[in-house]
């Protein structure tokens, strides 16, 4: 999944294909390709790596045809490589499917299309959309394509062209953007507004469940149920390089707003229906297998240590395993114990980080099994591991990591209640509890997002400190550390987490008048302990800025503001608490002029010791 480009008209399609993919590089990829149509022959061209290597490929026969479409991946189901590459057809190339997002129950599909007959050429799950459509095609396009739909499961952007059908594209999306651009005897389809900005500033926007017949001189869109959608023209008015932020101000705060669909989409397929169980079918662990480990390394750097370190207590608190957390440029030279008998699992957003890289390679020398949990596929970390947990995350632009961070904690969660199922830790009544609450948290993360006024009220209030202390117990001091580095990141401010235990031990000596301490206070279990700590720092003159669960009204006695995040339990709740420190560490460095997606001294992948 990542970029779509589409287009009808009486100009050759080619052209704009590779330029609209082209303004959509900056989302991230690892292969590129198109489908042309003419003289009822759909002519695809697709290489892994960069549009130049398409462009070079496709140099003095470029397919010509008047209608097409694009797009450049972000692998999630199949390592980068030509074959896995879109856009994908069916048996007899009578289709062609671009796709971003992702098929959830695309493996049962595909078994049952097999059993008919259909040969599959790529690991994706994209494929299946033109092998069903090519199944279930009953002479009418449109009709075909709503028969697909009914049977899919998952969150997509689809564009579909039919060489049976050559005078339009179909398009449809679930929980992706897609946007339709309006032009003059032609009309695009692209999966964000930076592929269309310079042929076209007039668009609609395709809300879920809505499909679109886009000719070239015309565009017909109706609801699920075939009902005809009246569409309001959107004219955009960002310039190009706003376009590519979709209209926020920074990458950071677009990726920030991007973790609803992040988190659902690695949350997708991954537990079964009635919320009893995960299904992690890219593991396959036995219970024998399992219980085989006496002892889980995590291993990682930055902010995925961060993520490690939540990691944990799921683990530990669901599955009852020994869980060590190490710091990836640490690991190698503190000769840890290892044995066949452990677990390492590495965390990296890139897959690339160095440090990370030599630890998962030192593991394995010592006999360790190993995993990876990374949002890149076909990265060096994720080639190394024995096996790969995939954040399906997509691109993150912006040196200080967000999303990345939130959909490796889903991962990490998975991963506990996974261990916790079949070693028999966690009883059914509870897992499913936990499981249920956590479907619900991408719905609350957006709730969360909702309303940011106070937080930049506080950013210009206290953004020019020097320092800030952030404090907490259990998952909120794990929560605090990624505060702290968010804020020391991008806005240059002198920021410490501490336990909120430790304060007696030294910290509270740093605690002075008018020192802001950014204080989690959601975990009920220690919850009495953490407003001690907040009073001990309140007793010294600090501004307390506290974060806690909807319906706290004891926290508010103590503290100077309060940010409420929605309740949920205590072991999800780092997924939300994190949100307000991210949009303060934000809105801080905006307050003091900071570059926010491209802090001084920091890159965005470290591939150097």
């Amino acid at each position: 999944m990542c970029g779509i480009v589409g287009y009808i008209g009486s100009n050759q399609a080619a052209p704009f294909l590779i330029e609209g993919l082209t303004k959509l590089e900056y989302r991230g990829y690892d292969s590129a390709g198109i489908a042309v149509l003419n003289d009822q022959i759909i002519c695809v061209e697709k290489t892994v790596g960069r549009l130049a290597a398409l462009e070079e490929k496709i140099e003095g026969k470029t397919p010509e045809g008047c209608i097409g479409i694009g797009h450049t991946r972000w692998a999630t189901h199949g390592r980068p490589s030509d074959t896995n590459s879109h856009p994908h057809t069916d048996c007899h190339g009578d289709f062609a499917v671009v796709h971003n997002g992702i098929i959830e129950n695309y493996m049962e599909l595909k078994e049952d299309l097999i059993s008919k007959g259909h040969v599959f050429k790529s690991e994706t799950d994209t494929e299946v959309l033109p092998h069903l459509l090519e199944e279930l095609y009953n002479g009418d396009f449109e009709a075909s394509v709503r028969e697909v739909l009914k049977r899919v499961e998952g969150s997509y952007a689809i564009v579909f062209m039919s060489k049976k059908d050559p005078d339009k594209l179909i398009c449809t999306k679930q929980d992706n953007p897609l946007v339709i651009g309006l032009g003059d005897g032609e009309n695009f389809v692209a999966s964000d507004i930076p592929a269309i900005i310079s042929r076209t500033r007039r668009t609609y926007i395709v809300n879920d469940g809505e499909l679109a017949v886009v000719k070239k001189d015309s565009v017909w869109i109706t609801n699920s149920l075939g009902e005809p959608v009246t569409k309001k023209v959107f004219e955009v008015n960002w310039n190009a390089e706003a376009a590519e932020k979709g209209g926020y101000e920074h990458f950071m705060l677009k990726e920030i707003h991007e973790q609803p669909k992040a988190v659902r989409d690695t949350l997708s397929s991954r537990i079964n229906k009635d919320n009893s169980a995960v299904v992690l079918e890219e593991l396959g662990w036995t219970e024998e297998y399992v219980n085989s480990f006496s002892k889980v390394f995590i291993v990682a750097c930055g902010t995925a240590y961060h993520a490690g370190l939540v990691g944990k207590y799921y683990i530990e608190r669901m599955a009852r395993v020994p869980v060590e957390v190490d710091i990836a440029s640490e690991f190698r030279y503190r000769q840890p114990i290892i044995d066949d008998n452990t677990l390492t699992i590495v965390v990296s957003q890139s897959g690339e980080t160095i440090d990370t890289l030599a630890a998962l390679k030192e593991a394995k020398r010592l006999g360790s099994k190993t995993l990876a949990v990374t949002n890149v596929v076909g990265s060096s970390i994720a080639r190394e591991a024995d096996q790969v947990i995939y954040t399906w995350a997509g691109p993150e632009i912006a040196v200080a990591s967000t999303k990345a961070y939130t959909t490796q904690l889903i991962v990490m969660f998975l991963l506990g209640a996974y261990m916790a199922g079949l070693r028999g830790t966690v009883a059914p009544r509870r897992m499913k509890e936990l499981l249920t609450m956590l479907r619900n948290i991408p719905a609350q993360i957006s709730e969360t997002l909702e309303d940011v006024e106070p937080i930049k009220v506080f950013a210009k209030k206290y953004g020019f400190n020097n320092d800030v202390f952030f404090i907490g117990r259990a998952l909120d001091y794990e929560v605090a550390l990624e505060g702290s580095l968010k804020l020391k990141e991008i806005s240059y401010i002198h920021a410490e987490a501490y336990a909120a235990g430790e304060l007696k031990h030294g910290t509270l000596a740093l605690i002075t008048q008018g020192v802001p301490v950014v204080a989690l206070a959601t975990q009920k279990s220690v919850y009495d302990k953490t407003l001690s700590n907040i009073k001990e720092v309140k007793a010294r003159d600090a501004v307390v800025i506290g974060i806690a669960a909807t319906g706290d009204t004891e926290l508010e006695k103590y503290a100077d503001h309060v940010i409420f995040v929605p309740r949920t339990d205590e072991l999800l709740i780092p997924l939300l608490a994190v949100l307000p420190l991210q949009l303060l560490s934000y809105y801080t460095a905006i307050t003091r002029g900071a570059d926010v997606d491209k802090p001084r001294n920091l890159a965005k992948s470290v591939t150097v010791e």
